[in-house]
């Protein structure tokens, strides 16, 4: 007896190809990429195949994923991804999460899952058979989902490109994921705007249909407007707060943030001149120097006495009266927005965890995720800043991302860097990308020109 097709194969979606042909594009282009070795130059053109798919493909192909790897490969054991995500922040949508999509799942043959912002599975919940069958590639919590290891999957796909996705059947990139079908959707902070994680049903054709994509964009919509009110209603409660300062870390937890504070407290430094300070939904901007020391503080949250800041701070000789008239003006300016985020002094110490953008920028880089590094990186820290501290930071971050897409960033990724400021007259990242590209890439030409242009100007 043959299987039953689907209803839903049998439906035209909004574009007019059914299910059943959009599977026999994927398969036939999977046919295409083996017969080449699993090379995706630009210029290859897969019949019948959206130009999403292709254009992850591609970028799968040259992460050096592996189609044929049955399973995703665990990054966190038990223990260590019980801690993490106790303290992650989207730890306090998990109940909303759960109303929405959990619970509903269970009736209708789902799975939802939650992953961090470099795509490593946090939560995966939902109809208990199918959880057992997806074991089976590593479709568990703690498991890596991104596209530089798993290739073509909504949840590492939806990421890249932030925005939401469907990936039906073959168009993963990974054989053994070709029986599922799956929707996700990323998680931006609702304050900052920083990406958080994303939100991912998996399952049979049912969960790539039209109306799964509207659930999971208003699932995530209200478990965004969920966490901005958690945060109003902290900060409301830390309006009179006993002391403000910190108290006692738990065995085990000196230096880490709070549970759920991760972004919470932001501080965007990249490419402006004057940063933006982001605590519980309220932001301000900040004058040059209110900025400066702000960096400094949130990058040493040990604190540093009023000598080793004004070393930091100040590019010439300065007293620490005039540190010291610095910090009453900043005292004032935080007090308005958050009597909690007054700095302590002896010493000066911020009493709230505050993550700095150029922090997430390190911390993607340290992980391999350079290409998310790159869309958090506006530009330099700072960039007209001439504090010493602020100057070796710039220095570090602006150097260990260069050196990131110098050694593993795909053709696509060395563009896109070579268009910030920084890199405007970078011969080595223009020559890297040109040796990347195809030869018969429609993007050679610019490079090329470019490249000449630095000649001509390098030899004047």
């Amino acid at each position: 007896m043959r299987n039953p097709v689907h209803p839903a194969a049998l439906v035209p979606p909004a574009g007019g190809v059914t299910a059943a042909l959009r599977q026999k594009h994927a398969s036939a282009g999977h046919e295409e990429l083996d017969s080449r070795g699993l090379v995706f130059p630009e210029n290859l053109q897969l019949p019948g195949l959206s130009s999403l798919i292709q254009e992850s493909w591609r970028r799968s192909a040259e992460l050096h994923a592996n189609p044929d790897n049955p399973e995703a490969p665990l990054a966190m054991d038990r223990d260590e991804l019980e801690e993490y995500r106790r303290r992650h922040p989207l730890a306090a949508i998990m109940p909303v999460i759960h109303k929405l999509l959990v619970l509903p799942s269970h009736d209708s043959g789902m799975l939802v899952a939650v992953g961090d912002e470099v795509g490593r599975l946090l939560w995966v919940e939902g109809d208990a058979a199918l959880q057992r069958r997806a074991e089976g590639m590593m479709f568990v919590p703690g498991a890596d989902w991104s596209e530089a290891t798993v290739g073509t999957s909504a949840p590492g796909t939806a990421l890249a490109l932030g925005r939401g996705i469907q990936i039906s059947g073959a168009e993963h990139y990974k054989r053994s994921v070709h029986p599922w079908s799956c929707t996700a959707v990323p998680f931006h902070d609702p304050d900052t705007g920083a990406l958080l994680g994303v939100v991912d049903i998996t399952g049979t054709e049912s969960a790539v249909a039209p109306h799964t994509l509207s659930l999971v964009e208003a699932t995530v919509a209200a478990a965004q407007a969920h966490l901005r009110v958690e945060r109003l209603q902290l900060a409301a409660a830390r309006q009179s707060p006993p002391s403000r300062r910190r108290s006692p870390a738990a065995p085990g937890t000196a230096g880490m943030p709070a549970a759920n504070s991760l972004y919470r407290n932001s501080l965007q430094l990249l490419g402006r001149d004057q940063a933006l300070l982001s605590i519980d939904g309220r932001t301000v901007a900040l004058s040059a120097r209110h900025s400066e020391i702000l960096a400094l503080l949130s990058t040493h949250p040990e604190g540093l006495n009023a000598e080793e800041l004004c070393t930091l701070l100040y590019p010439g000789e300065a007293s620490t009266m005039t540190l010291r008239a610095e910090m009453v003006r900043l005292r004032k300016v935080l007090q308005q927005l958050n009597p909690g985020a007054v700095p302590e002094s002896r010493p000066y110490r911020l009493p709230l965890d505050v993550v700095p953008d150029a922090g997430q920028v390190l911390n993607c880089l340290q992980r391999g995720a350079h290409r998310i590094a790159l869309e958090i990186y506006r530009g330099a820290v700072l960039p007209r800043s001439e504090a010493p501290g602020i100057a070796a930071l710039r220095a570090r971050v602006s150097a260990l991302m260069r050196e990131a897409l110098l050694t593993d960033g795909s053709a696509e990724s060395l563009l896109k860097y070579a268009e910030l400021p920084e890199a405007k007259d970078d011969v080595e990242v223009r020559a890297a990308a040109l040796k990347l590209l195809p030869p018969r890439s429609p993007k050679r030409a610019a490079v090329v020109a470019d490249l000449e242009r630095l000649d001509r100007e390098l030899s004047a």
